[in-house]
């Protein structure tokens, strides 16, 4: 079995601006640099052949490459706890395009449909125990936060192992838009 994700990379520059971000914020994990990225669909644990069927599905995705813009940071909550901040993806029609064509691809290739709405971020770090009056302290820190827009070109399809040092992400195959 293998967990997989497809997901967008980061440029180098980018992922150093990011990690500027982190503070000394007690219950927080901060994503290693090498794992920033923004999910486009979560798969999970597939077997080989799900995984296969899943690769040719994506080979066949095409969008035109865009760019987009990072802006401002915030937190998702799960039963009244911050559980992860992150830094917001601009609302963006070709990522919402391209998001919406591997949706269409992951469920031609078998995978049930994703429950949840599609809310673009990069997760910056994971929560846990951390106090509210901290996380309040870190976004009004950062609120103005922002990059120029970066080029979109490809999308990848990463598997991530989990370990004692956290999960390690790894980009297994990537898909270059505007083939067509």
């Amino acid at each position: 079995m293998i967990r997989l994700f497809v997901g967008l990379g980061l440029p180098e520059g980018l992922g150093e601006r990011l990690t500027g971000l982190r503070g000394q914020i007690p219950g927080a994990r901060w994503v290693p640099r090498e794992n920033l990225h923004i999910t486009l669909r979560f798969i999970g644990e597939v077997d080989e052949e799900a995984a296969a069927d899943l690769d040719a599905a994506l080979m066949r995705v095409d969008a035109p490459p865009f760019e987009l813009v990072l802006r401002d940071v915030g937190h998702f909550e799960s039963r009244g706890r911050v559980r992860s901040l992150w830094a917001g993806v601009e609302r963006d029609p070709a990522l919402e395009h391209l998001q919406a064509r591997i949706e269409t691809a992951c469920q031609r290739a078998g995978m049930a449909p994703e429950g949840r709405k599609f809310h673009p971020h990069v997760t910056l770090a994971r929560c846990r125990d951390t106090r509210t009056a901290r996380i309040a302290d870190f976004l009004a820190d950062h609120g103005g936060f922002g990059v120029p827009a970066f080029p979109v070109d490809a999308f990848a399809l990463y598997s991530s192992a989990l370990g004692r040092g956290g999960a390690v992400y790894t980009r297994e195959v990537e898909y270059p838009l505007g083939r067509t």
